[in-house]
């Protein structure tokens, strides 16, 4: 006897604030129907409609809220929110772990430049070009670092606890993004870190440097600073004023 295909139900969803980033211009800031067959769980209608599960941070079902295991019955109505920055929610189910104790990034192949001004204001960001998206997941979870990408993908790997999705391609910008998603404005510490290698930079004498700088830079400036990784070089030069003013400009701070 042949068995009836399971009949099709209908919730409905609203996102709020920057989640709408993700959704067709038709969806965004209003209420509309989402269509499932059996009682999948909010989690996975959330990533089917094309929001990562990191982006979100408290979902409510019928005005109560749920964690990402709670399964949609017919008739629901769901508000998912974005990451809360501003406000305590520890009352309700919120769904991202605590935050991490220190902000260190990993950077998908797409984001360079972005890491490099990262590293030149003192974050700890690790980019190779050669990553692989399943390597990138294993590395963040196994030194506990925040994914910025630019692939929405990735951050629908269940694996993944703490990823950020880069709305702009312009790296000054995609800077900005992530000064403000992670509150970082006070955390700069430039020239403490390689813009090559991530590595960190450890203080060196004047007389320590003679003969590996131009003779002008030698005589002109009294501090300079090594890499414990590659050996390069750094002094506060006209780089550092523009690295400061990067900061202020583009970042607020």
């Amino acid at each position: 006897m042949p068995v009836e295909d399971e009949a099709l139900a209908s919730a409905t969803f609203r996102f709020y604030e920057e989640l709408n980033d993700f959704l067709p211009d038709d969806l965004r800031r209003t209420s509309f129907a989402y269509r499932f067959f059996g009682r999948p769980t909010v989690k996975d209608c959330i990533e089917a409609i094309g929001i990562p599960h990191t982006e979100v941070d408290l979902i409510l079902v019928d005005g109560e809220s749920v964690g990402f295991d709670f399964h949609l019955a017919a008739g629901a109505r769901v508000a998912v929110y974005p990451v809360f920055e501003g406000f305590d929610i520890s009352t309700v189910t919120r769904l991202r772990d605590r935050p991490l104790r220190r902000t260190r990034f990993i950077l998908d192949v797409h984001l360079g430049r972005l890491a490099r001004y990262l590293r030149l204001l003192g974050f700890d960001s690790l980019y190779r070009n050669d990553l692989r998206d399943d390597e990138i997941v294993a590395i963040a979870a196994g030194e506990g670092r925040v994914i910025l990408t630019r692939d929405i993908g990735i951050l629908k790997n269940r694996s993944v606890t703490h990823g950020y999705w880069l709305r702009s391609q312009i790296a000054r910008e995609q800077l900005r993004e992530v000064f403000l998603r992670f509150d970082l404005a006070g955390s700069a510490r430039p020239l403490t870190r390689c813009m090559a290698c991530n590595a960190p930079l450890a203080a060196r004498s004047r007389e320590s440097v003679r003969g590996r700088v131009a003779g002008r830079t030698f005589e002109q400036y009294d501090e300079f600073c090594e890499c414990e990784g590659c050996g390069r070089l750094y002094w506060k030069g006209s780089h550092y004023a523009g690295l400061l003013n990067l900061v202020q400009t583009t970042c607020g701070g």
